[in-house]
């Protein structure tokens, strides 16, 4: 069996590996880089009971426990590591005399803790998703590099054949996954999708440890103009600290290499950075990104079959939870394609069918500047 996979993120590595691991010839086709996109230049946070009470609940503790797993299993290659999580509250415009941590400056204090080794973790995204990747290839996988130009049907399109990639390449296959984040939008020219729209996202990476224990915060920021911002700062196993934030719903761009920050976004996160931890604001800046995550219109990820066309799946609109849930959905979508069914957590609540069809005139994305 060969099963084309259309994206290499961190959803498309996951369900790539857990197909190998059943034997089945899967192909991945990325036309811009293992995780170029979110899931490279997302937080990497994982957290246990952060989506209890809600549908994602299952999938959720399913994939926290994954991710322990692939680490002891793999090797780490990614910085899997628990850590405590912390509510901060920061001002450019006011001090605090609460508790500061060890490395939060007087503009900051921790009011709240959110999560313990026991319940919170973290991963470097990237490294993640291409060492996911690397193993499923190790496995039997495919990694072909070439941009989807269309998704083939049988002649009265009730079942799915093959991709045509834009280099003149035809790949063909028994079944397909649509994995290409919010660009999956561009397969409903071909199928029947639900809307998937982007999110952006900023974020800044910088060369600094902080002392004491792995600590990941979730800020409530007043800035010095009374705008109201809400980063997430993520000390990593490398060395690094990741800060992101500040969203916008600018146009998804065509081509995902062509995503470019908002004007003054990377500036205002830095003041943000420095004003929160001061010598975080001050180390050397190895990264600044930005990225759009992808969600459905009901903001709950589309895992499952593709209504009327049988052969051809969907496994992206994971939102801001993407890195947590891309094993438990990797191997979620392994078991229904193989098996008929997934067998680990119930995908009902994700059954791409019930939210109506995109028209594909209805939408637009820009051409890369």
């Amino acid at each position: 069996m060969r099963v084309l996979i259309c994206g290499g993120g961190a959803i498309g590595a996951a369900t790539a590996y857990y197909l190998a691991l059943r034997g089945v010839d899967a192909v991945v086709i990325e036309r811009a880089g293992v995780a170029n996109a979110a899931s490279g230049k997302s937080g990497g946070f994982l957290a246990l009971d952060w989506c209890d009470g809600t549908p994602l609940e299952p999938l959720a503790r399913r994939s926290f426990a994954l991710h322990e797993a692939l680490a002891e299993e793999l090797g780490n290659p990614w910085g899997y590591r628990r850590l405590e999580t912390l509510q901060v509250l920061a001002s450019a415009q006011r001090g605090f005399s609460g508790e500061s941590g060890d490395w939060l400056s007087d503009d900051a204090t921790v009011y709240g803790r959110l999560g313990t080794e026991e319940t919170t973790a973290q991963v470097d995204p990237a490294a993640f998703t291409q060492g996911l990747l690397a193993a499923a290839v190790e496995r039997g996988a495919r990694l072909e590099s070439g941009s989807v130009a269309e998704i083939m049907t049988s002649a009265d399109g009730s079942r799915a054949t093959a991709v045509a990639l834009e280099d003149g390449r035809c790949l063909e296959g028994d079944a397909l996954v649509i994995a290409m984040g919010p660009w999956s939008i561009l397969a409903s020219r071909w199928l029947p999708l639900p809307a998937i729209y982007g999110l952006k996202g900023h974020s800044l990476v910088f060369d600094y440890r902080p002392p004491g224990p792995a600590q990941a915060l979730f800020v409530e920021y007043e800035s010095a103009d009374g705008g109201q911002d809400t980063p997430e700062v993520f000390p990593r196993a490398d060395g690094t600290t990741y800060i992101c934030g500040l969203s916008s719903q600018t146009p998804l761009p065509l081509d995902p290499s062509a995503v470019q920050a908002d004007p003054g976004a990377h500036e205002r996160l830095r003041d943000a950075a420095a004003r929160i931890a001061p010598a975080l604001g001050e180390a050397t800046l190895l990264s600044a990104g930005a990225c759009y995550r992808p969600v459905a219109e009901d903001s709950l990820p589309l895992l499952g079959p593709i209504a009327g066309v049988e052969g051809a799946y969907v496994a992206t609109g994971h939102n801001v939870w993407g890195m947590l849930n891309a094993p438990a959905s990797g191997e979620a979508m392994a078991e229904l394609i193989t098996e008929g069914a997934a067998r680990q957590v119930d995908l009902g609540p994700f059954d791409p069918d019930r939210l109506p069809a995109l028209d594909p005139r209805s939408y637009e994305i820009t051409e890369p500047a």
